[in-house]
């Protein structure tokens, strides 16, 4: 079992920044890739972003050059800066994390970005 604690969220104006923080707890040793998902109202949840246990990315084409993801293995904790940010990224935010034969999500952080 692998317990998930997200931090970070909040209301920015268009332009801000925010960073997310996941910190993972338990069964820790198997960890695998981490990642960002989100969901805004009325739609279906999607990719932000994704990292390997050794540092390879992934990112969705509407955050890339904005969004950055990264982990610190000694602390079992993935990390979302997120910089320019637009309305359009208003959304809840879920932590995954991925086990060799399982996955969890976090409990979710709502981003909400004014115009």
């Amino acid at each position: 079992q692998v317990q998930l604690v997200e931090s970070g969220g909040g209301l920015v104006q268009a332009g801000g920044s925010l960073r997310l923080s996941c910190a993972a707890s338990g069964s820790v040793f198997t960890i695998g890739a981490m990642g960002w998902y989100r969901q805004a109202p009325g739609k279906q949840r999607e990719l932000v972003a994704t990292i390997t246990s050794g540092g390879i990315t992934n990112y969705a084409d509407s955050v890339k050059g904005r969004f950055t993801i990264s982990r610190d293995n000694a602390k079992n904790t993935v990390y979302l800066q997120m910089n320019s940010l637009k309305p359009d990224d208003t959304a809840v935010y879920y932590c995954w994390v991925a086990l060799t034969y399982t996955y969890y999500w976090g409990q979710g952080t709502q981003v909400t970005v004014s115009s």
